[in-house]
This record gives C-alpha cells, sequence and structure tokens, in this order.
C-alpha cells in the first residue's frame, strides 16, 4: 500500500512542477504583459509595475520557509496556488495604475510562496521513487506546455484563464500525499556544492535566459527567426522535452557542475548568434535546449542535489536561489534586453568565468597533459584560421554587399521603400526614380511594399555618413518626432558600418541634375504668406536645435566627427546664403537649404516638411539673426 502511495504522489509531484512553471511562463511573463499594453501601462509605468512583482516574489521568497501561520507544507502550497490563481482571474477586469501596482505584486507574492514551498518540500510530492526523473517530466512538459501553439498564441485573458484553472488544478491534486512519503523526505544526502557557487550560476543562467527571451520576442526579425509559426513552437516544446530528460540523465551520472556548464553553453552561444538575425534559426535550437537544462537542476537542486539536512536548511537555500536567481536575475536580464537590445559578449564572458572557471580549474588540476595538448591544438588552429586561411581566400562580399544584408534582415523594407514613383512630388523629394530594367536586376528587389519612412532609393546623394550613423543611433533625436527604434546594438560589430556603407551606396547616375532640381525649387508666394515666425521657433527646436545649438545632443556627441561643425544659426555665421541682400531672397535661399540639405555636407535636408513649415522655419532664423545683428 506504502509503494501504492510514492507512485500516486510521484505524479502529483510532476504535475505540480509543470503547473507552476506554466503559469510562471505562460502568464506571469507573458500574458500580464500583454494585459498591461492593452490597457495603456507602457514605459516607466510598466517598470514600476513590474518592479512590484519582483518585489513581491522576493519578498515571500525569503518569508515562505519562515512562515508559521501555516506549519503544514501542503497548507502553504495551497494558498500559493489559490493567491496565483486569484491573480490570474484578476488580471481579467479592467484596471488602473494603482490596481496594475497590487495586481503585480499579488502575482509575485504568489509564485514565491508557490516556487520555494513546493521545492523545499519536493519528496513530499514526488515521494523517494525516481524523483529526478519526474522533476525533469513536469518540467519538459510544462515547457511543452506553454509552447503548445493553440496555447501559446491565444489571447492573454485565454492564457490567465488557462493559468488560473491550472492553478485550482493544482490544489486538487495536492490534497491526496501520503503522510508516510513525507516522513522520508529527510533521508538522502548529495555530494557536496559550495551554495554560493552553485548560487552565481542560477543567477548568471537566468539573467542570460530573460535577456535572450526578451530581445527575441521584441525584435521580428529575431522572433520570426525563433518561435513564429506552429513548426517553431512544436519544434521548440520537443526540444524543452528532451533537454529535461538529458538533464535528469546528466545530472544523475555526471553531476550538478557538468549541467550547469553545459546550460551556459548553450545559453552563451545563443545570446552571440541572437547578435544576428541571421542565425536566429540555429540560436532557435539551443536556447530551449540551455533553458531546459539549469530548470530541472533549479527545481530539484535544494531537496534532491544540495547537501541540506534539514527542511529549515532546504528552505532557507531556496528562498536565497529564488529571490536573487530567479526574481533578481530575472529582472536584471529583462532590463538589459529593454536598454541595450542585446547581449554583451563581454557579459557572456563574465557569466562563463562564473559558471565555467571552477570546473575548469578542477579539470586542469586532474588532466595537465590533455588540457597542454589541447591547447597546442586551438592555437594552431588559430594561427591557420588567422594568418594562412584569411590570406589564401578573400572575403566573398565587401561591405556594402554585407550591408545589403543586414538591411534585408532587420527588416528595414517594412517601412522604407527604395523606389521614386515618377511624374510625382516624390521626384524632387527623394530623387529620380530609377528604372524597371535596373530594378529587376537587383537580387532580391527591395522596393518595398509600403512607405513609413522617408524613400531611401537616392539617400546616398542626401545624407551622409556621419549623419546616417547618428541617425541609427538616436532616431528620435536626429529626425524629430521619428517613430523608428534605435539600432545601436548593429555598432558593437561590424554590422552598423557595413549598413551605413550600403545606404551610402544608393544613389544613381541622376544625382548630380537631382542637385540642380533642388536648386531651382523656390518658395511659393502662399507659403511664405502662411509662414508664421512663433511656429518657426518651435520647428527649429524640434528638427534642428540637435546639431545648430551649442549644446545640441547630436553636436556634444558628434563634434568630433563633423566634416565643419554646424553654426549656431540664432547668431550665425549662415555659410551658404549672400551676406546681403533683400530679405526675401535671403530666406528663399535658407528656405532650399532648410528643405533639401547641402550637398557633400553632413547638413540633411527635412524634404519631408511641408513647405509652409520651412517657410517658418525661414521666416524665424532670418528675423533672429537680424535682430541680434541689430543688438550688436
Amino acid at each position: 500500500m506504502l509503494r501504492g502511495n510514492r507512485h500516486v504522489a510521484g505524479w502529483q509531484g510532476a504535475s505540480l512542477v509543470a503547473i507552476t512553471y506554466v503559469y510562471f511562463l505562460i502568464f506571469a511573463q507573458f500574458a500580464f504583459l500583454k494585459r498591461l499594453s492593452s490597457l495603456g501601462v507602457e514605459g516607466a509605468q510598466l517598470k514600476i509595475v513590474m518592479a512590484a512583482m519582483a518585489i513581491g516574489g522576493i519578498l515571500l521568497s525569503l518569508l515562505a520557509p519562515r512562515l508559521n501561520v501555516w506549519s503544514q507544507p501542503n497548507a502553504r502550497l495551497r494558498i500559493g496556488l489559490c493567491t496565483s490563481a486569484a491573480a490570474a482571474f484578476l488580471s481579467l477586469l479592467s484596471f488602473g495604475s494603482v490596481a496594475a501596482l497590487a495586481e503585480s505584486f499579488l502575482i509575485g507574492a504568489g509564485l514565491g510562496l508557490l516556487t520555494v514551498t513546493l521545492v523545499t518540500h519536493l519528496r513530499q510530492w514526488t515521494g523517494s521513487r525516481n524523483p529526478l526523473l519526474l522533476v525533469g517530466l513536469g518540467t519538459g512538459a510544462g515547457y511543452f506546455a506553454c509552447n503548445f501553439p493553440p496555447l501559446f498564441t491565444s489571447s492573454p485573458g485565454t492564457q490567465g484563464v488557462v493559468a488560473g484553472l491550472l492553478c485550482l488544478v493544482g490544489v486538487g491534486v495536492s490534497f491526496s500525499v501520503s503522510a508516510s512519503t513525507a516522513e522520508e523526505a529527510e533521508t538522502e544526502r548529495r555530494p557536496t556544492y559550495s551554495f554560493f557557487r552553485v548560487l552565481g550560476c542560477f543567477a548568471a543562467l537566468v539573467w542570460l535566459d530573460s535577456a535572450a527571451f526578451f530581445i527575441i520576442q521584441n525584435t521580428p526579425a529575431l522572433k520570426a527567426g525563433t518561435w513564429e509559426g506552429s513548426l517553431h513552437l512544436w519544434a521548440n516544446g520537443g526540444l524543452h522535452f528532451a533537454a529535461a530528460l538529458a538533464s535528469v540523465w546528466l545530472l544523475r551520472r555526471k553531476g550538478l557542475s557538468l549541467v550547469l556548464s553545459a546550460a551556459f553553453v548553450a545559453l552563451g552561444v545563443a545570446c552571440l548568434l541572437l547578435l544576428d538575425p541571421s542565425h536566429a534559426a540555429f540560436a532557435s535550437v539551443i536556447y530551449p535546449i540551455g533553458v531546459s537544462l539549469y530548470s530541472v537542476a533549479l527545481v530539484a537542486y535544494p531537496s534532491l542535489l544540495a547537501p541540506a539536512a534539514s527542511a529549515a536548511e532546504r528552505g532557507r537555500m531556496a528562498g536565497w536561489i529564488y529571490a536573487i536567481a530567479g526574481w533578481l536575475g530575472s529582472a536584471m536580464g529583462i532590463g538589459m534586453g529593454q536598454n541595450l537590445g542585446h547581449v554583451p559578449p563581454v557579459f557572456v564572458l563574465g557569466a562563463g568565468c562564473v559558471v565555467l572557471l571552477p570546473w575548469v580549474v578542477k579539470t586542469v588540476r586532474g588532466r595537465q597533459r590533455e588540457m597542454v595538448a589541447t591547447a597546442v591544438v586551438l592555437l594552431a588552429a588559430f594561427c591557420v584560421e588567422h594568418f594562412v586561411v584569411a590570406v589564401q581566400i578573400p572575403s566573398q562580399l565587401n561591405e556594402v554587399e554585407r550591408g545589403r544584408q543586414v538591411y534585408i534582415s532587420e527588416g528595414c523594407i517594412n517601412c522604407h521603400s527604395q523606389y521614386v514613383r515618377p511624374n510625382t512630388a516624390d521626384v524632387l523629394m527623394w530623387g529620380p526614380s530609377e528604372s524597371i530594367e535596373d530594378l529587376r536586376r537587383e537580387h532580391p528587389p527591395l522596393i518595398g511594399n509600403r512607405r513609413q519612412g522617408p524613400d531611401l532609393a537616392e539617400v546616398g546623394g542626401r545624407r551622409s555618413p556621419l549623419w546616417l550613423r547618428a541617425h541609427f543611433f538616436d532616431p528620435h533625436e536626429v529626425s524629430g518626432g521619428s517613430i523608428m527604434p534605435s539600432y545601436a546594438y548593429l555598432f558593437l560589430d561590424r554590422r552598423g558600418n557595413d549598413l551605413v556603407a550600403y545606404i551610402e551606396s544608393l544613389q544613381g547616375s541622376g544625382t548630380v541634375e537631382h542637385v540642380a532640381a533642388e536648386r531651382d525649387w523656390h518658395l511659393s508666394a502662399s507659403s511664405m504668406a502662411a509662414a508664421n515666425a512663433g511656429e518657426g521657433e518651435r520647428l527649429y527646436e524640434r528638427h534642428c536645435a540637435t546639431c545648430h545649438n551649442v549644446n545640441g545632443s547630436t553636436r556634444l556627441i558628434w563634434q568630433a566627427n563633423f566634416k565643419r561643425l554646424p553654426p549656431d544659426l540664432r547668431v550665425g555665421p549662415f555659410y551658404y546664403l549672400p551676406p546681403y541682400g533683400p530679405a526675401a531672397l535671403r530666406i528663399d535661399r535658407l528656405a532650399q537649404i532648410t528643405k533639401f540639405g547641402v550637398a557633400g555636407t553632413d547638413m540633411p535636408g527635412h524634404e519631408y516638411l511641408p513647405d509652409s513649415e520651412i517657410a517658418s522655419i525661414s521666416l524665424w532664423l532670418t528675423q533672429s539673426n537680424a535682430q541680434l545683428s541689430q543688438n550688436r
């Protein structure tokens, strides 16, 4: 009879692990964020709301082992499950910012109590018969369920309902635990590992995992290559499940150190591959492997792998691991994804030192001759690669060709066209049109299917390399009101410079004629009549001050790179204006420069502004400059 109870309790444990993972991944990290976005909670407000979740999770993770109100682990587990279920159902309601904070804190608190209680008293629900295998099955099943296409692609409301119902199922599952099983939870001891080393390893792995997840989810080019589409999702789910079972085998045969090291290698390589969207398919294979490898150990460590002899010790370890590695590590990873848009290679190196260095040192001490031979082979391979192969085999693509690949992989075609429509206002704004024969020679043609930003067919004749680089770093600052995101991360490797080289190459044989057409353009009488100096000052601050004010942001950042430092237009001098002449003539010439820029310099045009706004800027600058001259 006792053996039967153990068997039932074991599958209870696997179910509870799977339910916890589904709730955390599909609801707390996914559906709840979408729900907040639909309610207009974004930007700084969103960060505050998510910080409340982290605070709740950290607080209850640390307090769970010390709570004496519910002395029985089953009672604490049910409270955690019920709290989590309530939070999931409450998310279906409409709420304001204050309620969002409370809801977020409730999610974190419920999860903190649930996770720490579950892993501290894990054997109470898995029993003593293959507990590690059951943890692996529960982890694999949880990740597989999260990648189940109908669930992954459903609405946030549906995902919240599913998560809440699963928590209630968990409450029911927890009611049939054998008391005998609970008494045997203290019997097994495991090899000793430094707790602080394990804590550091888990923190580094969760950080990498969370950063990679956020970057993929919020980068369309990466998301398309990883988990968009049913085929990708089924594959991810299968990889997660297989890796979870592989983690069980490795933990039994090779130990915790090798599992954490293997998880780091998979996650670290995936993060480096994500620097280039063209490698997203390969990253999508090794990322879920790394996640499931360490996730099994994260659940199993306090009860099954750590040397703790008492429930109190296991609880304290679990509390610190989930507070520091789980919540803080996850928050830092998401913050890295939000602020940088990539995982810096130097951070991957630092995480590798935390995870791999002790294992490497131990290996080197035991196998010095083998390590010396390996080092010699690697050094020889490096020399062959860099001094023989690199000389004999030239690069197949030049920077412009590589830049074109970056343009395609980053999805620039979704917002920018490369086709100037003939016999329209496009010709004056963007440059001479290209013939159909020329377009057909491109492989693939990049004419685009819509235009949310300027046409780029002849942009190389309108923008300097410096302007392009500054624009990629901070589009909103360089082009006032731009909705284009920053692509500064491309300049961490050669992709940024390659993209600039490609865009600078986009100019045809008609550039000279187009410059002449720009000079033949003049303000119309109606545009001049509609000009307003007050409006011109506002437009100047939005579109021009970043370079032409002494403390302008772009001017300060890039001042060493300008061909000639932009003048302070409020005081002059105006390099390209006649020194004397009628005010109307100076305004007209200033309008030409404002609208089309100055060829061969870093001064861009503002072709997309209406002529009336161009006239207003020119009028204000002329009046402001004249007034300063009189005051002198």
